[in-house]
């Protein structure tokens, strides 16, 4: 919950636009300011005060306990221009929050941590638990003194400035060491523990089973993914509550599935019971990995029987290819989430014009692999290969990853053994239909020229049937030097169904600063006057230029430009 605390008129507005905005994420606190700091910094996990920071310095200063505790806090100024994250920048969510108030409000997010400053994600933003000397692991990142990685297991992380070696170290691992001088650890969520027991097994029974099995085998608690069991425990209150405790979740599993995994101790007991010869060991090894800790059975004070067993599984680590559409170029047109992958990503792999348009937005750290033109198969087997060897990997394509770009490709090679994370982006069609008006209003299609890929057999019979459909048509990659014939074959098809003074639209670099545009007819187009840097959209039998501009009607009959647009037959709805 966010705290939200004003003192006068303006900032009672401002205040009142937040909760407005987040009616489930915020609470207003009234009366005495003081009082209204107080009562927030005790009740809530992040604080916006929209008053001047040297008085919420000194009305939170007291209140300061622990940075791994206490709530994010933003100022707000009473003019609404400033969003400054003042405590909690990481720890509390103060910097995100600052920037989505400043995103609401029109206000600037003013972010002052180190890390944050110079692009360098802060080691305890990695979404990883993290022991260790982490201040001074961090002065050396931001000095550039040289940091070595030491991952005793692969995970996916951040772009960070890493050394081969040096006096200092970041160490993934799953071990339960303790972190030397200048040394950080960092544990990433690599072991499942499958866990079986008997009904009303004890919840302390169950949680001393699992650690004294992490324990003995040197593993640390603060890596554990999840407790597995099978789908008829997945209510078992023992279970749940020792997950409860442990901070994990508890996923389950069919008892046909895990009757189908091989496991070095199966049982006749389970088998009965639930219908598995095995729980624990096959519930954590059922999306495979090492099995560190075989089956075990809990022990008991009081000499009863044993309730419950586990086993602890070291899980493959999972990388992660985020395929994104970078847009039609346009850096306003390149969506947020596509921009906090690539800042999320420590290797990037794209067409070298493409990496040099997003360059700049590159962590440092950054691993580039980069190829020209015609290499599209290689960078998709590249960027799969880095992802399962555990790399978070961006894969970049103009417009929309997944029309006529990268994702295909890349999806074709991956397999389920990485996480991949698709970015739409606006499209080449998109943009050209906003330049040209509203061409795209009702049923359109795309169809590349290129026979580069598809055999012109094939082209040729979608041109025609979108022809016969009467569907307006954009066509991408309509003309090169080597390929000259396609676009007047094609112009010529849908001149068999269109009549001649048929609107088209031609843009040039849509949303670059070189775009061109011009709206001419099916007749009138000239092929000689389009290159691969065009789109060329082709409107319908009800296509009409109005004003200017190129418009297709959404409704199911064309209505008179005399018409008032709230006549009926216009169909309403979100696309």
């Amino acid at each position: 919950m966010i705290g939200l605390i004003s003192a006068t008129a303006a900032g009672a507005a401002a205040r009142d636009r937040l909760a407005a905005a987040w009616p489930d994420r915020t609470r207003v606190y009234e009366g005495p300011v003081g009082d209204a700091v107080r009562a927030a910094f005790a009740e809530c996990e992040q604080l916006v005060c929209f008053l001047a920071t040297g008085a919420v310095v000194r009305l939170v200063a007291p209140l300061l306990g622990d940075k791994a505790t206490d709530p994010g806090v933003v100022c707000v100024d009473e003019g609404g221009r400033f969003a400054v994250s003042l405590v909690g920048g990481h720890g509390g969510g103060a910097n995100e929050l600052a920037g989505q108030v400043g995103e609401l409000l029109g206000a600037v997010p003013v972010v002052t941590t180190a890390t944050d400053a110079v692009g360098i994600p802060g080691l305890d933003t990695l979404g990883l638990p993290v022991e260790g000397d982490v201040a001074g692991v961090t002065r050396a990142l931001l000095d550039g003194e040289p940091v070595a990685l030491d991952a005793d297991v692969p995970w996916p992380l951040p772009p960070l400035p890493f050394a081969g070696q040096g006096t200092h170290t970041v160490r993934l691992t799953d071990r339960a060491d303790r972190p030397a001088g200048g040394e950080v650890l960092l544990r990433p969520p690599s072991l499942v523990v499958g866990v079986g027991a008997s009904r009303g097994a004890p919840a302390d029974e169950v949680l001393e089973l699992v650690e004294a099995a992490l324990r003995d085998a040197g593993l640390s608690p603060l890596s554990v993914a999840a407790l597995a069991t099978v789908d008829a425990k997945r209510d078992e209150p023992g279970i749940v509550t020792a997950a409860a405790r442990l901070g994990v979740p508890v996923v389950t599993y069919p008892a046909e599935q895990l009757a189908k995994v091989e496991v070095p101790n199966p049982s006749d007991a389970p088998l009965g019971a639930v219908g598995t010869p095995s729980v624990a060991e096959a519930a954590a090894l059922v999306c495979g990995g090492e099995l560190l800790v075989p089956k075990r059975k809990s022990a008991r004070a009081d000499g009863h029987a044993s309730m419950a067993t586990c086993a602890v599984v070291r899980r493959p680590a999972r990388g992660r290819l985020a395929v994104v559409g970078l847009g039609p170029g346009a850096r306003d047109l390149l969506t947020p989430r596509a921009t906090a992958e690539l800042r999320r990503a420590s290797v990037l792999v794209g067409l070298d014009q493409y990496v040099d348009q997003i360059r700049d937005l590159l962590r440092p750290g950054t691993r580039i692999l980069e190829s020209g033109l015609g290499a599209e198969e290689e960078r998709a087997r590249t960027a799969v290969a880095e992802a399962r060897r555990g790399q978070a990997v961006a894969l970049i394509g103009s417009g929309d990853a997944g029309v006529y770009a990268m994702a295909s490709p890349a999806l074709a090679e991956a397999s389920d053994d990485i996480d991949v994370i698709g970015v739409p982006g606006v499209t080449a069609a998109l943009a050209a239909g906003a330049i040209l008006g509203a061409p795209l209003g009702h049923d359109h299609v795309s169809i590349s020229l290129s026979d580069l890929h598809t055999p012109w057999e094939v082209i040729e019979r979608r041109v025609r049937a979108a022809a016969e459909a009467d569907i307006v048509v954009t066509f991408y990659n309509p003309r090169s030097r080597g390929r000259d014939w396609q676009l007047p074959k094609a112009l010529a098809i849908l001149a068999g169904h269109r009549e001649p003074a048929t609107p088209v639209g031609v843009v040039r670099n849509a949303s670059r600063p070189d775009e061109s545009s011009r709206l001419t007819t099916l007749a009138s187009l000239d092929p000689a006057t389009v290159d691969m840097m065009t789109v060329v959209t082709v409107g319908n039998t009800a296509t009409r230029e109005i004003a200017g501009r190129m418009v297709t009607p959404r409704g199911y009959r064309w209505q008179a430009p005399s018409v008032s647009g709230s006549a009926t037959g216009i169909e309403e709805g979100a696309r």
